[in-house]
């Protein structure tokens, strides 16, 4: 079982830059996106065919926008977190169940918000505050989706960008003296503490000694050639499937022309 996530930063640029000659290639059983940025009457012809879609395409224009692909009709489809009305229109969290090989799961999708350092400005306090609201929305989420899966013995994996990277091994400037959006000790923390519910990073697992894998490289300057990149894009997993991956790691572009996106695709298979 192959689940996939990828933030293509624009389903119509990535379409451009070689996108369905990927998935083609990968040919993943549920595949998250994020940041598709597309009303659903102007998706690229052709582009998910084969596939059944997922898509919260949010309320704003040309903004985030999270789906789910699958092999498989889902069993359901959920969007949103419970109990949220801060960033319902938002387009930043979709689940669905599915059946994949005579496993029954949960896959979501999300698109965690960007921050911001607080002390730069009100307005950067003010994103940066949001950030955390939502992770705190997210929590509480979470807490459920562990409960509900320790009851109903089908496992839950949460796919996605969150825009925090949690170690030192997660980002390439890591000794930087000033504080950097997605490396602040409140947004590490948080997701740490995610992690505690009962959830496993299932790339780190797999990598425990190593720097990266990364999944984002800016496209300015050099910063892909010279792997400055950090490591954004998680899967992570509830006990009774975690220890069924076998392989993880990032679907990094040979060369800077093949790029689909700023991420790259992380991908784990599972026996």
């Amino acid at each position: 079982m192959k689940l996939v996530t990828f933030n293509v930063n624009g389903i119509r640029a990535a379409e451009r830059r070689g996108f369905r000659a990927w998935l083609d290639r990968v040919q993943p059983d549920v595949l998250a996106l994020q940041e598709v940025r597309c009303p659903v009457a102007a998706l690229p012809e052709h582009v998910f065919d084969g596939y059944h879609l997922a898509y919260d395409s949010g309320q704003l224009a040309g903004r985030n926008g999270v789906a789910l692909l699958s092999r498989t009709v889902p069993l359901a489809t959920r969007v949103g977190l419970a109990g949220d009305d801060e960033f319902t229109g938002d387009g930043r969290y979709i689940e669905a169940d599915y059946t994949v090989d005579g496993t029954t799961l949960t896959v979501a999708s999300l698109y965690l918000p960007k921050g911001a350092v607080p002390s730069d400005s009100p307005e950067a306090k003010a994103k940066f505050e949001r950030k955390m609201r939502f992770c705190d929305r997210l929590a509480g989420h979470l807490t459920a989706a562990i409960e509900r899966a320790a009851a109903t013995g089908w496992p839950y994996t949460l796919l996605g960008d969150y825009n925090i990277a949690r170690t030192p091994q997660d980002l390439y400037n890591n000794h930087s003296k000033t504080p950097l959006d997605g490396y602040l000790p409140e947004e590490r923390e948080w997701l740490t503490a995610a992690l505690g519910l009962g959830l496993t990073d299932i790339v780190r697992s797999l990598h425990p000694d190593a720097q990266g894998p990364y999944s984002w490289w800016s496209w300015r300057g050099a910063s892909w050639q010279r792997g400055y990149g950090w490591r954004i894009d998680y899967h992570l997993t509830t006990p009774g499937l975690a220890p069924r991956a076998v392989t993880g790691d990032t679907d990094r572009p040979e060369t800077y022309e093949a790029r689909v996106s700023d991420h790259a695709p992380v991908i784990v298979e599972y026996e």
